[in-house]
């Protein structure tokens, strides 16, 4: 069985959601042993809610709690006891396949690093996250971990997102564009002029040259690479038009008799086409290049993503994502650990 260490309090909607998140995803896959990590009472008395296979379920107590608001390396120093650091520390020691959390970001992102360690020779690992398009999904890397990157990183956020599509996505030659102002290669800021030459020279990946934001939505490359900062406002804009569009589209239904006669005989395909847009369905951001898999979900997240977030990291264990990443950066080199 898969093992996930789930971080029960982490999130706006913890332990509740959370829980019955962990609860679906149980309920769903019968090879996923689920490790929810918070604290005792709190996390006992929200399963006792819920009918599961008790053989699935376990609870991990951690007494303390990381706030969003806590400077994330004095949290993860300091709170030993938290469910971030204990459900990393599962992963680290092997006693966890994975960690799933939609707490603090940046102790996320920093226990990822520090506690499960990077795989030797990545030099940033990006949070990746799947965005729904007009043909199925694209990954974006980097959304949110490293607002000042280098060439040199990403390089390889275009290498690691490639063998994440082929391989969890069942995307074959995936193609790898940079998110750029323009078509043209000599468009671009710095960053990006110095990039585009060395994503030409990669033999080992599809890459397709630049795509402009507006291009995106449409699936016009299946790995979408940037830098945090750009990464993040594509996401973020991505996510807000996306809610802003549905609203409307419900308002609108509803401004007369004939329209609502309407929105009943378009429900059913309407609902089907916004399910597709629904970025929940896809799971969080895993967060690539660790020596485990640390999968980040959005602090608002309900049950439904939670649950699909823990069915997420089935597939990366079962496809060795970690193991194909090591040998696409460096197919020579020895792999040891770095901690």
């Amino acid at each position: 069985m898969i093992r996930v260490a789930v971080d029960a309090m982490g999130g706006d909607n913890a332990p509740g959601e959370i829980v019955a998140g962990a609860v679906m995803a149980a309920n769903t896959r019968k090879d996923i042993k689920i490790l929810l990590v918070g604290q005792q009472e709190r996390v006992s008395s929200e399963l006792e809610k819920h009918t599961y296979n008790t053989d699935q379920i376990e609870i991990v107590n951690a007494t303390e709690v990381i706030e969003t608001e806590e400077p994330p390396v004095n949290a993860i120093r300091k709170k030993k006891d938290s469910s971030i650091v204990v459900g990393m520390n599962m992963v680290r020691h092997g006693e966890a396949d994975a960690i799933v959390s939609a707490g603090s970001s940046g102790a996320v992102l920093v226990g990822g690093q520090v506690i499960v360690g990077r795989i030797k020779g990545v030099e940033r690992p990006p949070l990746a996250p799947l965005i729904p398009t007009e043909n199925g999904v694209s990954l974006l890397i980097d959304c949110g971990a490293n607002v000042d990157a280098r060439p040199s990183h990403l390089v390889q956020f275009a290498k690691m997102g490639s063998v994440y599509m082929e391989h969890a996505m069942g995307i074959k030659n995936p193609r790898v564009a940079i998110v750029n102002i323009g078509a043209e290669e000599e468009k671009g800021n710095a960053l990006v002029k110095e990039t585009f030459p060395l994503l030409k020279e990669c033999g080992d990946i599809n890459f397709t040259g630049s795509i402009e934001a507006r291009e995106i939505p449409h699936g016009g490359a299946d790995v979408i690479v940037a830098e945090a900062f750009t990464g993040n406002v594509i996401l973020k804009l991505y996510e807000g038009v996306g809610a802003t569009l549905i609203s409307k589209v419900k308002a609108g239904m509803m401004t007369s008799l004939r329209s609502k006669i309407g929105a009943l005989l378009v429900k059913p395909a309407l609902k089907e086409t916004l399910k597709s847009f629904d970025a929940s369905q896809y799971g969080g951001a895993p967060l690539l290049g660790l020596n485990g898999l640390v999968v980040k979900t959005h602090g608002s997240s309900k049950r439904t993503e939670v649950c699909n977030s823990i069915i997420q990291c089935v597939t990366f264990k079962e496809q060795g994502i970690n193991e194909k990443i090591k040998e696409s950066l460096f197919p020579v080199e020895g792999q040891s650990e770095e901690r």
